[in-house]
């Protein structure tokens, strides 16, 4: 890692352009770097600006890498994923996972192996950036670690003249865990190019990432009452009894992806282009164990390999005809997959299959509208067949419009129709009751209807959706994958706005769902809220900027799911479980923004100090007690 960081920042200052340029009055016309005459007639001083380090997903609009001292951001950059983890709650140890207390789809897991507790760190092609930059740029962001190690995003990115970029990231965390047996280990490493010709004709983006998430699994506190006993012997959580040891999950993400378009005519009198899509992404999901452990079941298969590992590969190719209008865009294409799913460790007796392999073949589409720069709508369309894995169908409607000044609606339908996760189709292990295989599943759909409301004052928005999912594919507490009879309908309201006086501030979010029906299948909380109380003002003649308050995070009880190390999924309650929920997490902090460098120093979980812990992330896991946590960001535009 070092090594890394000697490298970055040496090439930083090795290969930063030269500020200083000869007289060129068509450079001059189309830079958006600000001119200061030198003291020669012959040479000018070109500075740059913000305006003119730029990123973007792919096809997408570029947008300015965001240096703004936002509340919002504050959120993001005080967790070890650099999201805001809200409707989610955080086990002990960072990269070890999250149990969701929001039912939410994820993408990344359709026609996959991706367990829920390995996808929080996943990228998916979609959330790979690009980039365009006058000068070399790097970006250093910083985490400290539950006791050992740290985690470390750094990158990378410069341009090579004004039509290709290309772009290193490399992502490295180890924490050791303040618990027996938590250690966590992940990295990612990205390279991305991006190429526009100079008559704007043609246009690339490529990228290539390479993931890893590996764990040690503890089974959580192997007596309770010892945890909640006060025992002073026992505030070092070394000393805590875990249930397992020797025990390991990892997950390898591998993708390669490129993605071109050419404009075969005048783009300004008929602006149509063909594009050309082709990826191929691995994923392989290890569980590995040195002994067979009665905290599993006792019920073990004599000969049967103590470890598993199951896999998917997927080589997609995408052609699509492209109309690209700035207020109306539509592209339409056909796509081919070839799709393998494998288990290493197949089983005649038991039925259960080593590799299901298929090709699959299907149609998409994207719309985009803009009219009168008050209503705006996106769409899209995707369908597949395999024989296989069945029919594959997917949508998304999004409608934006300001029906009245300064109160903008959006509008939302989705609905999503696909076989269940991979890893709920397929499982093999030497214990007897984790072994299953859905040969004939259901689709599991899911329909989401909902709508939001946001205003300018407060920055306030208030929003209410509605999700119906049927055929819910879910993991008993036995650790079977099952698919449920009963529809699982979830209605959920909320809102966040901040309230401003001087200098100080207050941030609220609010969250309230019910599940109307099949609430048995996904338990979750009735309320979710985080609270936020700061000031915020310049300091230091205004050559830096803090923010200083309390927040607390708070989700009334409920009776929630159970964590399986095997599956690295969440399944529902033993008889020995019990409800979490219905204690607040404090966190008082302090952040400083020295021009382009950041600092978020937090006080978590700080109540733990006068109070006893008795948060949980899910029975018998409880989360962190009190640490100092901090988050440094730093943006170097040589």
């Amino acid at each position: 890692m070092k090594y890394i960081l000697l490298i970055l920042l040496f090439g930083v200052q090795l290969l930063s352009a030269q500020i200083v340029t000869t007289k060129d009055e068509t450079r001059k016309s189309e830079d958006t770097l600000v001119v200061v005459s030198g003291k020669s007639d012959s040479l000018e001083i070109f500075k740059p600006t913000i305006n003119d380090y730029l990123y973007q997903t792919q096809f997408s609009q570029k947008k300015l890498f965001d240096t703004s001292f936002s509340i919002s951001r504050s959120y993001e950059f005080t967790q070890f994923n650099n999201r805001d983890n809200f409707g989610k709650i955080q086990f002990s140890n960072i990269g070890s996972g999250f149990q969701p207390l929001i039912f939410e789809t994820n993408k990344e897991q359709n026609l996959s192996v991706l367990p829920t507790n390995k996808s929080f760190f996943i990228l998916g092609a979609d959330d790979i950036k690009y980039y365009d930059v006058k000068t070399p740029t790097a970006t250093f962001i910083y985490h400290n670690s539950m006791k050992n190690g740290a985690a470390l995003q750094s990158t990378y990115t410069q341009n090579v003249g004004k039509n290709f970029n290309f772009a290193i990231e490399y992502m490295g965390l180890r924490s050791q865990g303040l618990y027996r047996n938590s250690l966590a280990a992940s990295n990612n490493t990205i390279f991305s190019g991006h190429y526009i010709s100079k008559n704007k004709k043609y246009e690339a983006f490529a990228h290539y990432i390479h993931q890893n998430v590996n764990n040690e699994e503890n089974g959580g506190i192997a007596d309770l009452s010892v945890f909640l006993s006060g025992d002073s012997r026992f505030k070092n959580r070394q000393n805590l009894e875990t249930n397992l040891e020797g025990v390991t999950s990892r997950l390898y993400y591998r993708r390669y992806y490129f993605s071109h378009e050419f404009a075969p005519l005048d783009s300004e009198k008929y602006p149509f282009k063909l594009r050309h899509t082709i990826s191929h992404q691995g994923n392989k999901y290890y569980f590995n164990q040195t002994v067979a452990d009665d905290f599993f079941s006792k019920n073990v298969i004599k000969g049967y390999s103590l470890n598993s590992k199951k896999y998917s590969d997927n080589l997609s190719n995408t052609f699509s005809l492209v109309w690209d209008k700035e207020n109306f865009k539509l592209d339409a294409g056909v796509r081919h997959q070839n799709i393998t799913f494998g288990n290493l460790y197949p089983s005649d007796s038991l039925g259960i299959p080593g590799k299901l392999k298929e090709n699959r073949f299907g149609a998409l589409g994207n719309l985009q509208i803009k009219l009168w720069n008050r209503f705006q709508l996106k769409s899209y369309l995707e369908f597949s067949n395999g024989n296989t894995f069945g029919t594959f169908l997917k949508t998304t409607n999004l409608v934006e419009f300001e029906p009245f000044k300064d109160y903008f609606v959006d509008a939302h339908f989705n609905f999503q129709s696909a076989t269940p996760s991979f890893n709920n189709i397929l499982n093999s292990s030497n214990y007897a009751s984790y072994n299953y295989y859905l040969s004939d599943p259901k689709n599991q759909s899911v329909t989401e209807l909902g709508a939001k409301l946001r205003l300018k004052w407060f920055d306030a928005n208030v929003y209410l959706n509605l999700v119906r999912v049927d055929n819910y594919a879910y993991f008993n507490n036995q650790g079977q994958s099952l698919q449920a009879s009963d529809a699982l309908n979830i209605t959920q309201v909320g809102g966040e706005a901040t309230l401003r006086y001087g200098k100080f501030n207050l941030n609220g979010r609010l969250h309230f769902q019910n599940a109307i029906s099949g609430k048995d299948y996904y338990p979750m909380p009735s309320f979710i809220g985080r609270a936020n109380l700061f000031y915020q003002t310049k300091a230091f003649k205004d050559a830096a900027e803090i923010q200083a308050g309390i927040k607390m995070y708070y989700f009334t009880k409920f009776a929630s799911r159970d964590y399986s190390p095997i599956l690295n999924e969440f399944m529902l309650p033993n008889d020995k479980a019990y409800s979490i929920g219905g204690q607040p997490i404090a966190d008082a902090y302090f952040n400083l923004k020295v021009k382009r460098m950041f600092f978020y120093i937090e006080a978590q979980h700080f109540n733990t100090t006068f109070l006893q812990n008795k948060s949980y992330t899910a029975p018998y896991f409880p989360i962190y007690d009190f640490r100092l946590n901090l988050g440094i960001v730093w943006y170097l535009f040589s």
